[in-house]
């Protein structure tokens, strides 16, 4: 069974990270990886699923080989999203069969060099069926294929992240393509695999479950048309919510299965391989990002302070902040937490538009020059969406766990220098 992980707070890792010199003059900001708590939320995943599962973490939610090697040291799998995901993976160490393909937009050639190397793939629609079809004498390699489905459950309360409504651009709709979605297995043997994804963050476990009871519900009417058993991997995808605010809905990874196996018990029996293809509950909580903060000035409502980073890191939430958010803190120079007497503050990024606001009137402890701004929870979805807009160097990342009671650190990404910012382009 998966035990709790009790992580060290941000002051204990800023304290030891300003005597190693990773933060400074030099390095006025940086995002520190827990990689034990990461260890942990796999385990916890692990234990929450048969042994057989297939755990295939996204890798678009934290693109960063040394994270993805330590969950491939773990026995992850991988889900891609494209060729360079593919190569991501590989060099993180994952097994041809460990790894999911997914994307919407394959290519001939990508298709063909996944069933080469024994990838699972998911198809998007008919057409890449036919596509494999054309190339189907390479399943000598061991590959094997799913069809993604829409379910049309509808949309939890994030619109941009809802996939399962009518008018989804992902997957061959039940409702609108049933019947092809019948003659699709009859005509490809090799076709064995259901996949479903619902959505990422705002869908609740009624829509989750929904969705995959949907696909396990097609599944039974397949083997009973075909009068034998062909679906035999069932890939829920992922999407279950994180708490980026206090008091926001993030059930447990546990509490998902348990509901799964009330609503959708025969996933948990003998006959279907589970996929998974968790990104955001995995990695958002093992990382926060720390920049110094380099001016304040006075502002008509709140004081405002200007640190290293902001929508280049936070795309999504300083364009939507109502939807997207990130819990600040305050520092002082030598890494302890500030407390106390709050005021309004204003914490800016250094990006050249109006929207680039990490907090907008917040109520933080005052803010001085030479302070340090922690935001929580971007271990997922934020370096992997970084914006190249003003060509600010990628920053370092520092992972670091707790061992024997003594805090380790390793460089998980060297970040860029200038200089290699202006090669890029």
């Amino acid at each position: 069974m998966a035990t709790q992980f009790n992580a060290p707070p941000a002051s204990t890792i800023l304290k030891h990270a300003l005597g190693e010199g990773f933060l400074g003059e030099d390095a006025p900001w940086a995002v520190f990886y827990d990689l034990g708590m990461l260890e942990s939320r796999f385990e916890r995943l692990r234990a929450a699923f048969p042994e057989s599962a297939l755990h295939a973490v996204a890798v678009k939610a934290a693109p960063v080989t040394r994270i993805l090697k330590a969950l491939a040291r773990q026995g992850a799998g991988f889900e891609a999203a494209s060729k360079a995901e593919i190569l991501l993976a590989l060099a993180a160490g994952a097994s041809p069969h460990k790894i999911v393909f997914d994307s919407p937009a394959k290519t001939r050639r990508e298709i063909g060099r996944a069933l080469d190397r024994g990838l699972y793939i998911n198809a998007d629609n008919l057409s890449e069926l036919a596509r494999i079809g054309e190339l189907a004498g390479s399943f000598a390699s061991g590959a094997r294929v799913g069809i993604r489905v829409n379910p049309g459950v509808g949309a939890g309360r994030i619109a941009a992240t809802s996939v399962a409504t009518v008018d989804s651009k992902f997957g061959v709709s039940l409702d609108v393509q049933r019947d092809a979605l019948f003659d699709a297995f009859r005509a490809y043997p090799w076709l064995t695999g259901l996949h479903v994804h619902t959505g990422s963050q705002g869908c609740g476990l009624e829509l989750l479950t929904a969705g995959v009871r949907r696909a396990m519900d097609l599944a039974h009417e397949i083997d009973a048309l075909l009068g034998q058993r062909r679906v035999r991997v069932i890939d829920i995808g992922g999407g279950l919510n994180v708490a980026y605010r206090p008091g926001d809905e993030a059930p447990d990874i546990a509490t998902y299965a348990a509901r799964l196996r009330q609503d959708v018990p025969e996933l948990f029996g003998d006959d279907y391989q589970i996929i998974t293809e968790f990104g955001r509950w995995m990695h958002a909580p093992c990382g926060f990002a720390a920049s110094r903060v380099e001016y304040v000035k006075p502002g008509p409502n709140a004081a405002v302070a200007t640190i290293h980073f902001g929508a280049d890191l936070l795309t999504r939430h300083t364009y939507q902040p109502d939807i997207w958010h990130h819990e600040v803190d305050v520092h002082d120079a030598a890494g302890a937490l500030q407390e106390g007497l709050r005021e309004p503050v204003t914490i800016a990024g250094p990006l050249c538009f109006a929207a680039d606001v990490v907090a907008k009137d917040a109520w933080l402890p005052p803010v001085s020059e030479g302070d340090i701004v922690v935001v929580r929870d971007v271990g997922a979805y934020t370096f992997g969406m970084w914006s190249r807009y003003c060509s600010r160097p990628f920053p370092p990342i520092f992972g670091y766990r707790l061992e024997a009671g003594q805090l380790r650190f390793e460089a998980l990404h060297e970040g860029e220098s200038p200089r290699d910012v202006a090669e890029f382009w």
